[in-house]
């Protein structure tokens, strides 16, 4: 029998052969799984045929296969998504580690708000797997992985080269090209060696009646090579670039009175510009007595410049409150250590992970006055220099054939030191230290049924301007999770995963990016049970559904105005797919999110929504036709929603309510994949 690890739950994934990263074949079956204890939280591991079937328009449309989290876009395609998971509006990824290879993408810091999250600089072609870690359990994760953290790892070997193009409504285009360079041969090594290169473009003008004259492009190149009998190495270089016009986020009552239509803007000047550009080595050794050392280094460059106009004319009656946010040359350095053994000590097996590293962030940062993208005045602008250093050792300790004991702590260190260039009593420096211990325990019934528990502290930092002139309890708010479930098998075809769950949260720290502060809301709670099903038909369809359930609180507000804002109530994804190696493929998709608070007391409400998706594709050893749609029902829907106080420019007094981004409507992309 094929033994096959889960914990939680593992999308439908399919073994591929290495020369073709397309096409499937051969299907893992159901049967043959066994449910039993694998890396700890790895609720999903994204196979190379889900990357295919499901509509992806950018490497962060990939997150959306994690249960229960979902995203939103509101300015134009070009900033980082809004993160939901697990009862918790992770902004941009304030409360979700986002990492690539081993190197992290969330900012610290940042001028649109902590833990910005902006991962459109991966290709989703070169992506090859992604692991998720739902809660604060994991050692290997520090900063921001509150309610969890993705890791994706890209392709060492792409098989074939191939050249895609897409082609879809609202003037949309895409071209790929992706190239093997080496295409069996050598150039330092006997051993085996990958080199390729890719690169994107993609330009759409989307839905909004103002064009968006949206532009990206990415290119990516990675080396690997086994160097010798004991060491691997990989080197990856990647930039991207990316500019557009954006129609912002608009109110209620400017389409209820006729003033703008859904798809309309009250400033149409809004948008921005931002790049980044990536270096990734990493060395992998393999020590004679079996232990595993890696060594991994990083640098980014980064920039960033965004015009948005959230209140209007609320501030300025002549001007309006348009402001750009920049980031101006920040680098980005990093390195980490990890050494993984396995020891027999009496009689028990232990595997022991430890590792260490550091993280420099040092660039500029601004706010600013606009109107039209023209500078007025500098509100605020400084110079950043922050560092995250930290050691983490784990255990997992077999302590009988059925149970395993997982433990380990997480020492982090933070140095803040901001430099206000207007203001001395805004400048300073902190230094601030955070213990993390983590425990998990895994307990096998059978082949077919595992119990669980976790419990773990975890924490996200606060933006350094805020740091070095507030007080330190709300410097690394700490985050307590805990987590009771059972993976298991419900005949020989379907694997379910349940699991009830918390989280409270030390403190609740809301980024506000038009004043450049930080508000501290208070301690809160989450409570929440997660349901997960996996089912095989039959050699060739596959069903899945996802049900996420969260009840949030404010702990110190009094009941009825302690609800918390935008926090999800219910969620649920799934769908059917059709796989075979050549031929037609296809799936069917739906998400759905119920209405919300948009304030602590809920007199303004943030619609829920019902969406479904399909793909379909005719595959060939030499090509591939694909065919997508979004919102086949054409669903009329909000994306990103917020309950803001905002002034018209023909109106005396200002006016709180509902300001959203319309949701996409019925959307159709095609495209064709040459493989040669």
């Amino acid at each position: 029998m094929k033994k096959i690890y889960f914990l939680f739950l593992v999308l439908p994934s399919f073994c591929m052969a290495q020369d073709d990263s397309l096409l499937v074949q051969k299907g893992i079956n159901l049967k043959e799984v066994i449910v039993s204890e694998s890396n700890a939280n790895a609720t999903q591991v994204i196979s190379k045929i889900d990357l295919q079937l499901r509509p992806t328009n950018s490497a962060q449309d990939l997150l959306r296969l994690v249960p229960g989290l979902f995203i939103a876009q509101h300015a134009g395609g070009g900033k980082a998504e809004q993160i939901f998971l697990r009862g918790f509006d992770c902004d941009h990824g304030t409360d979700f580690s986002v990492n690539i290879d081993g190197m992290p993408v969330n900012m610290v810091s940042h001028a649109h708000g902590q833990g910005y999250a902006d991962f459109h600089f991966v290709i989703p072609e070169t992506v090859d797997k992604l692991k998720v870690f739902k809660g604060p359990y994991n050692t290997a994760y520090g900063d921001f992985a509150t309610s969890g953290a993705g890791e994706f790892s890209t392709k060492n070997n792409i098989g074939k080269s191939m050249l895609k193009l897409e082609g879809g409504q609202f003037d949309t285009y895409r071209g790929l090209l992706m190239l093997d360079l080496l295409q069996g041969k050598h150039l330092f090594t006997k051993y085996n060696e990958n080199f390729y290169v890719a690169g994107e473009y993609n330009y759409t003008n989307s839905y909004f009646e103002s064009k968006q004259h949206f532009n990206r492009y990415n290119i990516f190149t990675k080396y690997s090579a086994q160097l010798n009998a004991r060491n691997y190495f990989s080197f990856s270089g990647s930039t991207f670039s990316s500019h557009w016009d954006a129609s912002g986020q608009i109110p209620n009552r400017a389409v209820n009175d006729g003033a703008i239509t859904r798809f309309g803007s009250i400033d149409n000047t809004e948008g921005g510009k931002t790049g980044r550009t990536n270096f990734n080595a990493s060395l992998t050794t393999t020590l004679k007595n079996g232990a595993v050392i890696k060594n991994q280094a990083y640098y980014s460059y980064y920039d960033f410049s965004l015009y948005s106009n959230f209140t209007f004319f609320l501030h300025d009656s002549i001007n309006g409150d348009q402001i750009n946010q920049t980031e101006s040359g920040r680098n980005i350095y990093g390195y980490k250590f990890t050494l993984e053994k396995n020891n027999l000590v009496g009689g028990k097996n232990f595997k022991t992970l430890m590792g260490a590293g550091t993280r420099i962030d040092d660039g500029q940062s601004s706010l600013r006055h606009s109107v039209k993208r023209v500078i007025l005045d500098t509100f605020s602008i400084g110079h950043l220099n922050q560092q995250n250093a930290y050691a983490f050792l784990d255990e997992s300790i077999n302590l009988t054939s059925k149970l395993t004991l997982n433990m380990g702590v997480r020492f982090d260190y933070f140095y803040f030191k901001y430099h206000n260039y207007r203001s001395d009593s805004l400048s300073g420096m902190k230094q601030v230290p955070k213990v993390s211990p983590k425990l998990n325990l895994y307990y096998n019934l059978s082949d077919d049924v595992q119990l669980y528990a976790h419990a773990g502290y975890g924490f996200h930092s606060n933006d350094a301007r805020s740091v070095v002139v507030k007080s330190s309890q709300n410097n690394l708010p700490t985050a307590l999770g805990y987590e009771l479930g059972s993976t298991f098998k419900l005949g020989k075809s379907i694997i379910v995963n349940a699991a009830a769950w918390g989280i409270d949260l030390q403190s609740e720290l809301v980024y506000v990016g038009d004043e450049a502060i930080v508000e501290i809301t208070g301690a809160t709670r989450r409570l929440g049970a997660d349901l997960s099903v996996r089912w095989q038909l039959n050699n060739n369809i596959f069903i899945d559904g996802d049900l996420n359930y969260n009840h949030g609180r404010y702990l110190a507000l009094p009941s009825g105005s302690n609800y918390i804002p935008l926090a999800p109530g219910l969620t649920s994804t799934g769908g059917i797919s059709y796989l075979k190696s050549k031929g037609f493929n296809g799936s069917l998709r739906y998400r759905y999110m119920n209405s919300r608070p948009a304030n602590e007391d809920n007199s303004t409400v943030a619609l829920g929504y019902f969406l479904m998706d399909a793909v379909l594709n005719y595959t060939t050893p030499k090509f591939v036709i694909g065919l997508s749609a979004e919102n086949i029902l054409n669903t009329r829907w909000n994306q990103a929603q917020f309950d803001t106080e905002s002034r018209l420019k023909n109106e005396t007094q200002s006016v709180t309510e509902l300001h959203y981004t319309p949701g996409t409507p019925f959307y159709l992309k095609g495209s064709i994949t040459f493989l040669f």
